[in-house]
């Protein structure tokens, strides 16, 4: 489940694992629910946590979308020059292939690249600003595949959709060279896809032969509390990203990307190791400590009671986009490290 990073216990980014393993891009994108829901606990715009999803309106703004008639409508090229990008994943993919140049305008949750920041920020899953949107003059605009009254608006203003849906590791591949037939940059789409299948192809390799940890992978908690626990399930992103990295999840059972783990569900699956990632902001080394000792109320489950606890930092566990073979990497040393560790 759509990435804006946050550190465990605040939003998801816009972006962030959203979909089943069997979507791609163009398919209809559904939330994940972090809370009572977990179709990416968020499709990817989801907040996890006491902060939870802040409940916002879709703005869907009817005078907006009849004015937008009236507006010049944008230049038809070959391929987009002036795209929009509401997926942070989607936004990473565009730089790495060297259309940056094109993008004019990315979700108010887009960090990376640092280039990205100095665009126009439109808003993102929950609350595109069509107004600002049109003003764009876009000839693309990327947009999540569950913004339906979103696309409506603007085929009615004549500006073409690239309609995204996160799924599982292998679809971030299959929607780079998707996007890259779109834009006119298949070369160099191939080349970044093949890259990432290749570096995660050789963490596999790297791993297969050294035993798997039973592994719960915690994406959300409340901070410095044991409440509002979200792990992976046996579906998805995340959970992709750890079976490649050479371990087994304790939730692979669970047919959902996402779910809310209590004290006593995890005292029953008994992970041997837990992961646990921290995004959307830097975490100095005392942060991470005090995380790390709250797990110490759980003392019956074997990861803490063998102090393998390993804490991942980064944005890049989160977003679905080219860092994907980082994230993986990064994992996989982690994992395999055999003892508590901080990446």
């Amino acid at each position: 489940m759509n990435v804006r990073p946050r550190a465990t216990g605040d939003r998801l980014p816009a972006g962030a694992w959203s979909g089943s393993t069997s979507g791609r891009a163009g398919l209809q994108a559904r939330r994940i629910s972090v809370g009572g829901g977990g179709s990416h606990g968020a499709d990817l715009q989801g907040r996890v946590g006491a902060a939870g999803l802040t409940a916002m309106t879709f703005i869907l703004l009817v005078v907006l979308a009849l004015s937008a008639c009236s507006r010049p409508q944008p230049q038809v090229h070959d391929s987009p020059q002036r795209i929009v990008s509401l997926v942070p994943a989607v936004t990473e993919m565009l730089f790495a292939m060297g259309a940056g140049d094109r993008v004019v305008g990315v979700s108010s949750f887009d960090r990376y690249p640092p280039e990205a920041s100095t665009r126009v920020k439109v808003g993102g899953l929950i609350d595109p600003d069509l107004e600002r949107i049109l003003s764009l003059r876009p000839d693309l605009v990327v947009v999540y595949s569950s913004q339906d009254e979103l696309r409506e608006q603007l085929r009615r203003s004549g500006i073409p959709t690239f309609d995204y849906r996160h799924a599982g590791l292998a679809d971030v591949t299959v929607t780079i060279r998707e996007l890259g037939r779109r834009l006119g940059n298949a070369r160099t789409a191939d080349d970044l896809a093949a890259s990432i299948e290749r570096r995660i192809g050789a963490v596999g390799q790297s791993v297969a032969d050294l035993p798997r940890p039973r592994t719960a992978l915690i994406f959300g908690r409340q901070p410095l509390s044991l409440r509002n626990v979200y792990v992976s399930g046996g579906v998805g992103f995340l959970h992709d990203i750890l079976t490649a990295a050479g371990a087994d999840n304790v939730f692979a059972d669970v047919s959902r990307e996402s779910l809310q783990a209590t004290s006593e569900t995890l005292l029953s699956r008994a992970p041997e190791l837990i992961v646990e990632l921290h995004y959307g902001r830097a975490m100095s080394p005392d942060d991470l400590a005090r995380e790390r000792s709250v797990w110490n109320g759980l003392s019956g489950v074997p990861a803490v009671r063998s102090g393998r606890i390993v804490q991942l930092v980064g944005d890049e566990f989160v977003v679905p986009g080219p860092r994907v073979a980082d994230a993986a990497e990064r994992m996989a040393r982690a994992i395999h490290a055999g003892a508590s560790s901080r990446e």
